[in-house]
């Protein structure tokens, strides 16, 4: 027999932007459809929340259940009407089967629930089957789930700066705030190795927060110190975004270090601007009220239309590296970023490529009338004791 443990990711966060009503009418939905794919013989429960258990009595083998399992995904694949919205949402699956991963009850569900947190780690819309050196790796990510807990009340924390370069004067337009853990048995860690699992713990959020102050305060300090003003980027998670007191808690930190609002910026992904436009417009323009600079970050990685930018109150686009990085092997890259340029001028926003390394993407970047520039080949991400020097000597274009 098999085990299956079935997770509905993003159904926290339809609540938390479309309401509860809404999230529940998708709960029905993804329930009608899970049970159009059982046999007579199979059994589903709903322990909690967005999460499912599937028992299959009576398979011939493991296949027998991932067959099901792509029934599963399949069905959930098609987009879910709420009011005038189509949503999507995010399921992971894990398997366990009977006897080898298990002869007991509890063991069996837990295994299963171990193999869809692997699933859930490595791709959204995923499955696994359970190993046993699943047990290894979940006792990993524990014991860093609580490292983590303990960095942020020990304030482990630190912020390294990338400078922005102006194209057109060559001088810093501004810095993007950067997280490091410098954790006391290992040393500096970089976030690729800590930030999913802070998401999966519901830490980002408290972590952001944190970001946000520490750059304000950090910039605030570099004017006091007689440096030129810039911009101080910081990057928004959507948990942090989300937050109904998000517009009050910025201007708080902004009222607490003194920071004037027009040397903030506000980076956000594509996916977060995608997901309840109207609501983010209404933060959006609360925020620009104050007189932030909002900029979407990794502009390029493949969200829907561009139509929307023309309803949002945006200041910058920034052009993913990846991209950028593409320019000078693919023609066709080249001319989709100077579309780009061109669309982002005519509804008034300056463009920021990153990821600039070579002389060569600095140079294709200029010609295209790009704006700002940033990446290695300006300065590496550098901690707060070394941005002086670099102000110091601003000339780099």
């Amino acid at each position: 027999m098999g085990v299956l443990f079935v997770s509905i990711d993003n159904l926290k966060l339809i609540n938390d932007t479309m309401g509860q009503s809404c999230g529940d009418q998708i709960l029905k939905t993804v329930i009608e459809r899970i049970k159009g794919c059982l046999r007579r013989s199979d059994t589903l429960a709903r322990p909690g929340g967005a999460e499912f258990m599937i028992l299959l009595p009576e398979i011939a083998q493991s296949d027998d259940a991932e067959v099901l399992v792509k029934r599963i995904f399949h069905s959930l694949d098609s987009p879910f009407r709420c009011e005038k919205h189509e949503l999507f949402v995010n399921p992971n699956i894990g398997i366990s089967i009977f006897p080898d991963d298990g002869d007991d009850p509890a063991v069996l569900i837990k295994n299963a629930y171990t193999a869809m947190q692997r699933a859930r780690e490595l791709e959204k819309g995923t499955h696994k089957f359970y190993s046993k050196t699943m047990n290894d790796k979940a006792f990993e990510r524990m014991v860093m789930e609580n490292s983590l807990r303990l960095a942020l009340k020990r304030k482990e924390f630190i912020l390294h700066f990338q400078p922005q370069v102006d194209l057109s004067t060559g001088l810093i337009s501004g810095l993007e705030s950067l997280v490091r853990w410098q954790r006391p048995e290992t040393g500096l860690v970089y976030p690729n190795s800590f930030i999913r699992i802070m998401e999966k713990a519901n830490l980002i959020a408290p972590l952001s927060e944190w970001i946000l102050y520490e750059a304000c305060r950090q910039n605030k300090a570099w004017q006091e110190a007689g440096f030129r003003p810039v911009r101080i980027a910081v990057n928004l998670s959507a948990s942090l975004f989300f937050r109904q007191d998000m517009v009050e808690m910025v201007s708080r930190v902004l009222q607490e270090t003194g920071l004037n609002p027009e040397y903030l910026e506000l980076e956000l992904t594509e996916s977060i601007f995608m997901r309840n436009l109207e609501n983010t417009v209404n933060t959006l323009k609360g925020l620009r009220d104050m007189g932030i600079c909002i900029s979407i970050d990794d502009f390029g990685t493949g969200y829907s239309s561009l139509s929307y930018l023309k309803y949002l109150p945006i200041n910058r686009l920034k052009i993913v590296g990846s991209f950028v990085s593409s320019l000078s092997i693919d023609p066709a890259d080249t001319v989709i970023a100077k579309v780009i340029i061109a669309m982002a001028h005519a509804l008034n926003m300056r463009v920021i490529a990153e990821g600039i390394e070579k002389e060569e993407q600095l140079e294709l970047m200029r010609s295209l009338q790009c704006d700002e520039l940033q990446g290695n080949i300006i300065s590496l991400p550098v901690p707060v004791e070394e941005v002086s020097k670099i102000m110091a000597d601003e000339h780099y274009t």
